[in-house]
This record gives C-alpha cells, sequence and structure tokens, in this order.
C-alpha cells in the first residue's frame, strides 16, 4: 500500500502529519480516503436525479394544489437535501479524499430525512380529524405541536454536528468526534419522536376499533364517510405508514453507522449503505410522492363532504 507520508508535504513529512487534501489515486491508496472506497457514480448518479425529480414533482403538486402547505414545503426540503448529498457523493467519486464533499453528503443526507419525517407529522392531524377526533387521546392540532418543535430539535443538533464536524483539520479528531456525536444525538432524538409518533397512531387505531365496535358508525364523524370510504384515502394511509417504518428503520441504521466513528466497518460498506439509506428514503419519498395527500383528500376534507 502507498505510504500516507507520500501524500503530503515535505514539510508535513517531517512532522509525521496526514493530510487528505494532498491525496489522488495516483499517490494514495483507496484505503486512505474517507470512506475507504470510491463511491459508485452509476448508483449515486442515479439517486441524484431520482431525489430532484421527486423534488420537483413536489413542486408541480404544491403549486397545483395549494393544499397541505407544510406537508409539501418539508418534502420539497428533504428531497432537495437528498439530491445535494448525493451530488457531494458523485463529487467523491471524482476525489474520494476531499473533506468538503464528504462533510456536504454526510451533513445533507443526515438532515434530510428529519424535513420527510416533519412532512408526515404535519399529515397525522387530517387523518384523526377524518376518522373523528374523539378516537384520540390528543386533539388533532396538538399532534403537529409536540412533533414538529422535536424535529426541530433533531434537525438542529444533527446541522450543528455536521457544522462543528466539517470545521475540524484531518487530524483534530477530537472536534471531528464531538460533531459526530452531536449528530448521533439528534439521529436518536428523530427515532425517539418516531417512536412515539407510531405508538400514538397505533393507539388511535386501537381506540378507532374498539370504539367501531361497541359503537359501530356512530364511532367515525358522519362528514367524512365518503373520504374514508375512498380507495384514494386508503391507500394514502398504507403509504404513509410504509414511509414512516421506512424513515424509521433508516434513522436506526445512521445511529449505528455514526456510533462507530469515522473509521468504523459499517461506514466503509457502501452496498449497506445503499441498501439502508438510499433505497429505504427513495421508497418513503415515493410513497409520499405518488399518494400525495392533496390528492388524496381532495376537497371533500377542506368542505366536510
Amino acid at each position: 500500500m502507498t505510504s500516507a507520508i507520500s501524500a503530503i508535504t515535505p514539510i508535513a513529512a517531517r512532522e509525521q502529519v496526514f493530510d487528505r487534501e494532498l491525496c489522488t489515486f495516483a499517490i494514495c491508496d483507496i484505503s486512505l480516503s474517507w470512506y475507504k472506497y470510491r463511491p459508485s457514480l452509476p448508483a449515486n448518479a442515479t439517486f441524484t436525479a431520482l431525489f430532484f425529480i421527486s423534488a420537483v414533482t413536489f413542486i408541480i403538486q404544491g403549486l397545483a394544489t395549494r393544499r397541505f402547505l407544510g406537508f409539501t414545503i418539508a418534502m420539497i426540503l428533504g428531497t432537495l437535501g437528498e439530491t445535494i448529498g448525493y451530488i457531494g457523493r458523485i463529487m467523491m467519486w471524482d476525489n474520494p479524499w476531499k473533506q468538503i464533499p464528504f462533510m456536504i453528503q454526510i451533513c445533507c443526507l443526515t438532515l434530510a430525512p428529519a424535513f420527510l419525517a416533519a412532512g408526515i407529522y404535519f399529515t397525522l392531524s387530517r387523518i384523526v380529524t377524518a376518522f373523528g377526533p374523539e378516537n384520540s387521546r390528543i386533539r388533532p392540532r396538538w399532534y403537529p405541536r409536540l412533533f414538529i418543535p422535536c424535529d426541530i430539535l433533531a434537525l438542529a443538533l444533527q446541522g450543528a454536528g455536521g457544522g462543528i464536524a466539517s470545521t475540524a483539520g484531518d487530524n483534530d479528531r477530537t472536534q471531528a468526534d464531538l460533531g459526530k456525536d452531536i449528530m448521533v444525538a439528534g439521529l436518536v432524538i428523530q427515532v425517539i419522536t418516531l417512536t412515539i409518533f407510531m405508538g400514538l397512531v397505533a393507539d388511535f387505531a386501537f381506540r378507532t376499533h374498539n370504539r367501531i365496535r361497541a359503537l359501530g358508525n356512530a364511532a367515525l364523524d358522519p362528514n367524512y364517510s365518503h373520504l374514508r370510504s375512498s380507495s384514494q384515502f386508503k391507500l394514502f394511509l398504507l403509504s404513509l405508514a410504509g414511509s414512516t417504518v421506512c424513515i424509521y428503520v433508516r434513522s436506526i441504521y445512521r445511529i449505528a453507522e455514526l456510533s462507530e466513528g469515522w473509521d468504523g466497518p459499517l461506514l466503509s460498506n457502501e452496498g449497506l449503505f445503499i441498501g439502508m439509506e438510499s433505497v429505504f428514503v427513495v421508497i418513503s419519498v415515493f410513497l409520499l410522492n405518488a399518494f400525495h395527500p392533496s390528492r388524496c383528500f381532495r376537497a371533500g376534507f377542506d368542505k366536510g363532504q
């Protein structure tokens, strides 16, 4: 393996300080790069295109319907973040030793799904209202008030951690590890928030089911019977559940990946990254794009039909 010292200036060499920024394919082994592999250009270009197309589609749907704007804005921010992140990975294909592309992609790909989770949180109050607020332990308007601040906290920690890590020098492991730990803390809060969210959704579903068994259709809001019986609405509920599970599994994976540190085996496994990160997030985005709530609820929700 080419010596790391061959990739540094004569002065740095005498001081035995390694500088990845001076590495090229001609003088450094790929094992000295950030990921210890050269990111796949076809895979990352594909995901860049998929997320960009999704962002454009969300923009078009938002402009066309002008409904569920909170959901739509969150999804646009999330998909644009994913797009920028995969552009960073394409830049790493050109030079996997450069720090700026590495930090662009790790910050954007860590942060972006938090926006997607925020979009999911925005929809729950509408779902509760459609079935009947009496079936929920919490009033519909409180769902976003509870979950969005938690998501903002998770975003803030992940962003702060990414900022601290990105300003660390190549040999400043203390600052880099501090940034990483703060990012992990943000991810942990995100997972806890998603866990509570899924628990409340499950509780709402069981309570609704039990009240229907006891009271029949009287347990449901009659104003939205047409909406509840529509196939689009039912498909939206399934897509929302699938999307939530995808974001949840992905977040657990990222906690495990970053917890191992910058040199951990999970971080250097691109196949696992594509399977647990890229594919799960793409599925989540495509489900919510295909069954956008502005189309699945339609005007019947606003008019109480």
